[in-house]
Protein backbone atom coordinates (compact mmCIF):
# COMPACT_ATOMS: atom_id res chain seq x y z
CA UNK A 1 0.00 0.00 0.00
CA UNK A 2 1.40 3.17 -0.84
CA UNK A 3 1.87 6.59 1.23
CA UNK A 4 -1.13 8.35 -0.99
CA UNK A 5 -3.59 5.17 -0.24
CA UNK A 6 -3.07 5.56 3.64
CA UNK A 7 -3.53 8.96 3.89
CA UNK A 8 -7.09 8.04 1.91
CA UNK A 9 -7.89 4.70 4.07
CA UNK A 10 -6.91 7.37 7.49
CA UNK A 11 -9.18 10.13 5.73
CA UNK A 12 -12.08 8.00 5.18
CA UNK A 13 -12.08 6.15 8.72
CA UNK A 14 -12.03 9.62 10.05
CA UNK A 15 -15.14 10.71 8.01
CA UNK A 16 -17.14 7.69 8.54
CA UNK A 17 -16.34 6.96 12.04
CA UNK A 18 -17.30 11.34 12.95
CA UNK A 19 -20.90 10.43 11.52
CA UNK A 20 -21.38 8.97 15.10
CA UNK A 21 -19.03 10.58 17.10
CA UNK A 22 -19.48 14.01 16.96
CA UNK A 23 -16.97 16.77 17.51
CA UNK A 24 -13.81 14.90 18.01
CA UNK A 25 -12.30 14.97 15.45
CA UNK A 26 -8.67 15.44 16.96
CA UNK A 27 -9.07 12.27 19.03
CA UNK A 28 -10.28 9.59 16.21
CA UNK A 29 -7.12 10.87 14.55
CA UNK A 30 -5.63 9.73 17.28
CA UNK A 31 -7.11 6.59 17.76
CA UNK A 32 -6.51 5.78 14.11
CA UNK A 33 -2.99 6.51 14.76
CA UNK A 34 -2.92 3.87 17.39
CA UNK A 35 -4.47 1.70 14.95
CA UNK A 36 -2.01 1.81 12.06
CA UNK A 37 1.19 1.72 14.64
CA UNK A 38 -0.14 -1.32 15.69
CA UNK A 39 -0.72 -0.34 19.51
CA UNK A 40 -3.35 0.24 22.05
CA UNK A 41 -5.77 2.85 23.40
CA UNK A 42 -6.67 3.73 27.01
CA UNK A 43 -9.63 5.35 26.96
CA UNK A 44 -9.57 6.80 30.53
CA UNK A 45 -12.47 9.20 30.96
CA UNK A 46 -16.22 9.65 32.67
CA UNK A 47 -19.34 7.53 31.47
CA UNK A 48 -21.66 8.29 28.80
CA UNK A 49 -19.08 10.11 26.72
CA UNK A 50 -18.91 7.40 23.58
CA UNK A 51 -16.40 5.55 24.44
CA UNK A 52 -18.10 2.36 23.63
CA UNK A 53 -19.57 3.87 20.11
CA UNK A 54 -16.38 4.88 18.79
CA UNK A 55 -14.91 1.42 19.13
CA UNK A 56 -17.76 -0.12 17.51
CA UNK A 57 -18.09 2.76 14.96
CA UNK A 58 -14.10 1.90 14.47
CA UNK A 59 -14.92 -1.86 14.11
CA UNK A 60 -17.95 -1.26 11.73
CA UNK A 61 -15.55 0.81 9.60
CA UNK A 62 -13.10 -1.74 8.93
CA UNK A 63 -15.65 -3.92 8.48
CA UNK A 64 -14.04 -6.49 10.89
CA UNK A 65 -14.78 -8.46 14.38
CA UNK A 66 -15.18 -6.64 17.62
CA UNK A 67 -16.02 -8.15 20.64
CA UNK A 68 -16.90 -6.28 23.85
CA UNK A 69 -15.71 -7.50 27.51
CA UNK A 70 -17.55 -6.18 30.75
CA UNK A 71 -14.90 -5.75 33.37
CA UNK A 72 -15.86 -7.13 36.79
CA UNK A 73 -14.55 -8.53 39.94
CA UNK A 74 -15.17 -11.82 39.03
CA UNK A 75 -13.61 -12.34 35.96
CA UNK A 76 -11.50 -15.14 35.41
CA UNK A 77 -8.22 -15.13 32.91
CA UNK A 78 -10.24 -17.79 31.47
CA UNK A 79 -13.17 -16.00 30.69
CA UNK A 80 -10.91 -13.76 28.63
CA UNK A 81 -8.65 -16.07 26.95
CA UNK A 82 -10.84 -19.26 26.52
CA UNK A 83 -10.76 -22.93 27.89
CA UNK A 84 -10.21 -26.59 26.69
CA UNK A 85 -13.16 -28.47 27.89
CA UNK A 86 -14.41 -32.00 27.69
CA UNK A 87 -16.38 -33.16 24.99
CA UNK A 88 -17.99 -36.43 26.33
CA UNK A 89 -19.25 -37.19 22.34
CA UNK A 90 -16.06 -36.75 20.88
CA UNK A 91 -14.32 -38.06 23.80
CA UNK A 92 -11.12 -35.44 23.71
CA UNK A 93 -10.79 -32.07 24.65
CA UNK A 94 -11.92 -29.14 22.58
CA UNK A 95 -10.37 -25.47 22.62
CA UNK A 96 -13.04 -22.67 22.79
CA UNK A 97 -11.59 -19.25 22.16
CA UNK A 98 -12.77 -16.72 24.18
CA UNK A 99 -13.40 -12.82 23.44
CA UNK A 100 -9.79 -12.09 22.44
CA UNK A 101 -9.54 -13.63 19.79
CA UNK A 102 -10.73 -10.88 17.56
CA UNK A 103 -9.44 -8.12 15.54
CA UNK A 104 -11.29 -5.03 17.40
CA UNK A 105 -11.61 -5.84 21.33
CA UNK A 106 -13.20 -3.06 23.93
CA UNK A 107 -12.41 -4.37 27.36
CA UNK A 108 -14.94 -2.14 29.38
CA UNK A 109 -13.72 -0.92 32.84
CA UNK A 110 -10.58 -2.50 32.77
CA UNK A 111 -9.60 -1.49 36.16
CA UNK A 112 -12.80 -3.06 38.02
CA UNK A 113 -11.18 -6.39 37.83
CA UNK A 114 -8.33 -8.21 39.40
CA UNK A 115 -4.48 -7.96 38.95
CA UNK A 116 -4.67 -12.09 37.30
CA UNK A 117 -7.60 -10.95 34.83
CA UNK A 118 -5.73 -7.70 33.77
CA UNK A 119 -2.45 -9.75 33.48
CA UNK A 120 -4.12 -12.05 30.86
CA UNK A 121 -3.95 -9.47 28.61
CA UNK A 122 -0.48 -8.49 28.92
CA UNK A 123 0.63 -11.43 26.16
CA UNK A 124 -2.24 -10.85 24.38
CA UNK A 125 -1.00 -7.08 23.92
CA UNK A 126 2.46 -7.04 23.46
CA UNK A 127 3.18 -10.77 21.92
CA UNK A 128 -0.20 -10.96 19.80
CA UNK A 129 -0.92 -14.35 20.86
CA UNK A 130 -1.73 -15.82 24.13
CA UNK A 131 -1.22 -19.29 25.98
CA UNK A 132 -3.86 -21.99 27.65
CA UNK A 133 -2.82 -24.83 29.14
CA UNK A 134 0.96 -24.72 27.58
CA UNK A 135 -0.38 -24.28 23.87
CA UNK A 136 0.34 -20.84 22.15
CA UNK A 137 -2.52 -19.37 19.75
CA UNK A 138 -1.46 -16.78 17.77
CA UNK A 139 -3.74 -13.79 17.44
CA UNK A 140 -5.43 -12.89 14.28
CA UNK A 141 -4.48 -9.81 12.50
CA UNK A 142 -5.12 -6.81 13.54
CA UNK A 143 -5.42 -7.01 17.01
CA UNK A 144 -6.47 -3.79 18.58
CA UNK A 145 -7.55 -3.04 22.22
CA UNK A 146 -9.76 -0.05 23.27
CA UNK A 147 -9.52 -0.42 27.20
CA UNK A 148 -11.39 2.10 29.27
CA UNK A 149 -11.67 2.76 32.96
CA UNK A 150 -13.54 5.67 34.90
CA UNK A 151 -11.18 8.49 36.77
CA UNK A 152 -13.94 9.49 39.10
CA UNK A 153 -14.39 6.27 41.06
CA UNK A 154 -12.07 4.02 42.90
CA UNK A 155 -14.19 1.92 45.22
CA UNK A 156 -13.86 -1.53 44.06
CA UNK A 157 -11.38 -0.89 41.30
CA UNK A 158 -7.88 -2.23 41.04
CA UNK A 159 -5.52 0.32 39.61
CA UNK A 160 -3.74 -0.58 36.54
CA UNK A 161 0.31 -1.68 37.14
CA UNK A 162 2.78 0.72 35.62
CA UNK A 163 4.20 -2.50 33.60
CA UNK A 164 0.20 -3.00 31.52
CA UNK A 165 -0.04 0.87 31.41
CA UNK A 166 2.92 0.92 29.71
CA UNK A 167 1.26 -1.60 27.07
CA UNK A 168 -1.18 1.05 25.74
CA UNK A 169 0.85 3.23 22.85
CA UNK A 170 -1.56 5.84 24.12
CA UNK A 171 -3.77 6.96 26.68
CA UNK A 172 -6.73 9.18 25.34
CA UNK A 173 -9.51 11.43 26.93
CA UNK A 174 -12.85 11.84 24.52
CA UNK A 175 -14.32 14.71 27.89
CA UNK A 176 -17.56 16.35 26.90
CA UNK A 177 -18.45 17.89 23.79
CA UNK A 178 -18.80 21.47 22.74
CA UNK A 179 -22.00 22.55 22.74
CA UNK A 180 -22.61 23.11 18.88
CA UNK A 181 -21.23 19.46 18.60
CA UNK A 182 -23.81 17.89 21.52
CA UNK A 183 -26.85 20.18 19.49
CA UNK A 184 -25.31 18.35 16.94
CA UNK A 185 -25.45 15.06 17.95
CA UNK A 186 -28.88 15.11 19.28
CA UNK A 187 -29.93 15.46 16.17
CA UNK A 188 -28.40 12.83 14.66
CA UNK A 189 -29.34 10.54 17.29
CA UNK A 190 -33.10 11.84 17.44
CA UNK A 191 -35.00 8.82 15.57
CA UNK A 192 -31.90 6.43 15.31
CA UNK A 193 -28.54 5.41 15.97
CA UNK A 194 -26.10 6.46 13.16
CA UNK A 195 -24.16 3.07 14.34
CA UNK A 196 -27.10 1.11 12.54
CA UNK A 197 -26.42 2.61 9.56
CA UNK A 198 -22.44 2.25 9.47
CA UNK A 199 -20.96 0.51 6.83
CA UNK A 200 -17.77 -0.19 6.47
CA UNK A 201 -15.19 1.93 4.00
CA UNK A 202 -12.31 -0.67 3.81
CA UNK A 203 -11.58 -4.26 4.67
CA UNK A 204 -9.58 -5.48 7.60
CA UNK A 205 -6.81 -6.75 4.82
CA UNK A 206 -6.34 -2.90 4.27
CA UNK A 207 -5.61 -1.80 7.51
CA UNK A 208 -2.84 -5.08 8.22
CA UNK A 209 -1.53 -3.79 4.80
CA UNK A 210 -1.28 -0.30 6.03
CA UNK A 211 -0.02 -1.27 9.45
CA UNK A 212 3.25 -2.33 7.10
CA UNK A 213 3.48 0.43 5.10
CA UNK A 214 3.60 2.49 8.23
CA UNK A 215 6.86 1.05 9.35
CA UNK A 216 8.76 1.81 5.88
CA UNK A 217 8.17 5.59 6.76
CA UNK A 218 11.76 6.99 6.91
CA UNK A 219 12.82 8.27 10.52
CA UNK A 220 16.07 10.26 10.03
CA UNK A 221 18.87 10.31 12.39
CA UNK A 222 17.93 14.08 13.45
CA UNK A 223 14.62 12.46 14.57
CA UNK A 224 15.68 9.73 16.14
CA UNK A 225 17.82 11.96 18.35
CA UNK A 226 15.08 14.34 18.95
CA UNK A 227 12.97 11.14 20.37
CA UNK A 228 16.08 10.15 22.58
CA UNK A 229 16.32 13.84 23.79
CA UNK A 230 12.53 13.94 24.95
CA UNK A 231 12.81 10.69 26.42
CA UNK A 232 15.98 11.74 28.50
CA UNK A 233 14.22 15.03 29.44
CA UNK A 234 11.94 12.86 30.98
CA UNK A 235 14.48 10.48 32.78
CA UNK A 236 16.44 13.74 34.18
CA UNK A 237 13.39 16.87 35.16
CA UNK A 238 12.69 17.32 38.54
CA UNK A 239 9.18 17.20 38.18
CA UNK A 240 9.11 13.61 37.49
CA UNK A 241 10.32 10.77 39.66
CA UNK A 242 10.06 8.00 36.69
CA UNK A 243 10.80 8.95 33.76
CA UNK A 244 9.57 6.93 29.96
CA UNK A 245 10.58 3.48 29.62
CA UNK A 246 12.63 2.57 26.21
CA UNK A 247 9.69 1.12 24.72
CA UNK A 248 8.06 4.25 25.24
CA UNK A 249 10.88 5.67 22.96
CA UNK A 250 9.96 3.12 20.69
CA UNK A 251 6.16 3.62 20.60
CA UNK A 252 6.78 7.50 20.01
CA UNK A 253 9.20 6.51 17.17
CA UNK A 254 5.85 4.36 15.69
CA UNK A 255 3.01 6.63 16.37
CA UNK A 256 5.56 9.76 14.39
CA UNK A 257 5.66 6.94 11.59
CA UNK A 258 1.81 6.36 11.40
CA UNK A 259 1.19 10.60 11.94
CA UNK A 260 3.15 10.60 8.52
CA UNK A 261 1.85 8.49 6.88
CA UNK A 262 -1.68 9.60 7.88
CA UNK A 263 -0.72 13.08 5.95
CA UNK A 264 0.73 10.90 2.90
CA UNK A 265 4.44 11.73 3.84
CA UNK A 266 6.90 8.48 3.78
CA UNK A 267 9.16 10.69 6.03
CA UNK A 268 8.67 11.78 9.51
CA UNK A 269 9.31 15.20 10.75
CA UNK A 270 9.56 16.88 14.11
CA UNK A 271 6.18 18.23 14.18
CA UNK A 272 4.70 14.51 13.59
CA UNK A 273 6.80 13.62 16.81
CA UNK A 274 5.18 16.80 19.01
CA UNK A 275 1.51 15.95 17.91
CA UNK A 276 1.55 12.58 19.34
CA UNK A 277 4.11 13.32 21.85
CA UNK A 278 1.34 13.81 24.87
CA UNK A 279 -0.53 11.14 24.33
CA UNK A 280 1.71 8.78 24.02
CA UNK A 281 4.25 10.06 26.92
CA UNK A 282 1.79 11.31 29.33
CA UNK A 283 0.42 8.25 31.50
CA UNK A 284 4.55 6.39 30.98
CA UNK A 285 5.66 8.91 33.65
CA UNK A 286 5.49 9.51 37.31
CA UNK A 287 5.59 12.92 38.56
CA UNK A 288 6.92 13.72 42.04
CA UNK A 289 4.32 15.78 42.98
CA UNK A 290 1.55 12.90 42.59
CA UNK A 291 1.99 11.77 45.83
CA UNK A 292 1.69 15.27 47.64
CA UNK A 293 -0.88 17.12 49.18
CA UNK A 294 -0.38 20.18 46.86
CA UNK A 295 -2.50 20.06 43.84
CA UNK A 296 -0.57 18.03 41.22
CA UNK A 297 0.65 18.83 37.94
CA UNK A 298 -0.88 17.48 35.24
CA UNK A 299 1.56 14.57 33.67
CA UNK A 300 -0.18 16.28 30.33
CA UNK A 301 1.18 19.71 31.43
CA UNK A 302 4.92 18.32 32.34
CA UNK A 303 5.29 16.20 29.08
CA UNK A 304 4.14 19.96 26.76
CA UNK A 305 6.56 21.41 29.08
CA UNK A 306 9.50 19.08 28.26
CA UNK A 307 8.87 19.42 24.59
CA UNK A 308 8.96 22.97 24.78
CA UNK A 309 12.47 22.83 26.26
CA UNK A 310 14.13 20.29 24.03
CA UNK A 311 14.88 21.68 20.36
CA UNK A 312 13.90 20.14 17.40
CA UNK A 313 15.77 19.54 14.41
CA UNK A 314 15.93 21.92 11.45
Amino acid sequence: MTFTETARLASALKENIAKVICGKDDKITMVITALLAGGHVLLDDIPGTGKTSLARALAKSIGCDCKRVQFTPDLLPSDLTGINYYNQKQNEFIFRPGPVFTNILLADEINRTTPRTQSALLECMQERQTTIDGVTHKLEDPFFVIATQNPIESQGTFPLPEAQIDRFLMKLSLGYPSPEAEKDMLGRFAESSPLDTLGAVCEKGDIVAAVTAVRTVKVSDAIKDYIVRIVWATRESEKIRHGVSPRGALSLMHAAQAKAAIEGRDYVLPDDVKAVAVPVLAHRIISRSQNTIRLPESNENIIEYIIDGVRAPI
